[in-house]
């Protein structure tokens, strides 16, 4: 890259820290528990609507992974989500009415607040319905992956995410409150999948899965984009981009192997098709806050009217991290 070139993003990184600086003022505490927050704890960072039935199972199971303190900005619930998290002790709460939309999908406010919270630690920034898992997750805890991390001087790391479903029509078997999400949604797409490299961030690009399959079949460019790199050990300076799919500096995007080797990754489950699915599809056409004039939940929504049933012969039922790595969908890399 061009000593141009490498000037302009560092003016966009800039921008983007100065743009989450600014929003800053679109948020509102509710419980700022963040001086709870010890020097070495693993920290979750989340913006939400609506989601207070998947909250109980969410912060459990991050909880169980070893995260210590959640930082989460609530857009305007109206269906207890607020109450809830409000009362969790280790839970510090902002919220906003503001647009979605306007604040880049949420991603100005994470920035605040890794910016003012985060920094000198490791971050997972995923979604409600996001399950990160990684190497060696059912026997030990995030924190034996990110000391190994430390140790060789890695800064962020990837996962794919894996949209999961169930065999049959979405929302046949209703989703209730604290339940373990994959004991309905238990299948995925074991390949399908395209992967290029973006030019300009330096990061991988992956489409495919069941949403280009089902709901973008005639339009496979414009499926939603899989890659994250939702953990990262936060610094001065650092900004998501886009989402988690990509990040400033450049070389933090840098997480794959170019020369034949392979570098550890993970992957989020990614809990979207359950019973709740519909609902959340019907609200979010109304609001019109996501990418593309909501283009995603156009395609959701005509999907929908089938009765659609993601499952083919095909899929795959999942079974652990291991199965992940035999398929190609994430590496241990040198980690033992």
């Amino acid at each position: 890259m061009g000593v141009w070139a490498r000037y302009r993003l560092r003016l966009k990184r800039k921008a983007l820290r100065f743009r989450a600086f600014r929003k800053r003022r679109e948020l509102s505490v509710v419980a700022d528990r963040s001086r709870d927050i010890a020097a070495a704890d693993i920290l979750v960072a989340t913006v939400l609507r609506n989601e207070r039935l998947r909250l109980p199972y969410f912060l459990r199971y991050y909880r169980d992974l070893g995260v210590k303190h959640f930082l989460i900005v609530d857009n305007g619930s109206d269906d207890g989500s607020r109450d809830y998290l409000a009362a969790q002790k280790d839970v510090s709460l902002w919220t906003t009415s503001a647009s979605y939309r306007d604040a880049r999908y949420g991603i100005d406010w994470i920035n605040w607040l890794l910016m003012r919270h985060a920094r000198r630690h490791w971050v997972l920034a995923v979604d409600v319905d996001e399950f990160f898992v990684y190497p060696f997750c059912d026997t030990r805890p995030i924190r034996a992956l990110t000391d190994w991390l430390d140790v060789y001087g890695v800064r962020a790391f990837p996962a794919m995410v894996l949209d999961m479903y169930p065999k049959g029509p979405i929302g046949a078997e209703p989703y209730r409150e604290g339940r373990n999400p994959f004991e309905i949604a238990q299948y995925f797409d074991s390949g399908n999948y395209t992967i290029r490299k973006n030019p300009t961030f330096g990061n991988l690009w992956i489409q495919g899965g069941p949403r280009a399959r089902k709901m973008f079949a005639d339009r496979p460019a414009e499926a939603p984009s899989l890659n994250k790199i939702p953990l990262v050990k936060w610094a001065r300076g650092y900004c998501f981009v886009s989402s988690t799919h990509m990040l400033l500096p450049r070389g933090l995007n840098r997480v794959y192997d170019e020369w034949g080797g392979e570098k550890a990754s993970g992957c989020l489950l990614h809990a979207k098709f359950l019973s709740t699915f519909p609902d959340k599809v019907a609200e979010e056409l109304q609001r019109r806050e996501h990418f593309a004039q909501s283009r995603e939940y156009i395609a959701y929504a005509e999907t929908l009217k089938d009765t659609p049933d993601l499952w083919c012969k095909w899929s795959e039922k999942y079974i652990n991290w291991r199965q992940l790595e035999i398929l190609g969908l994430m590496s241990k890399g040198n980690w033992a």
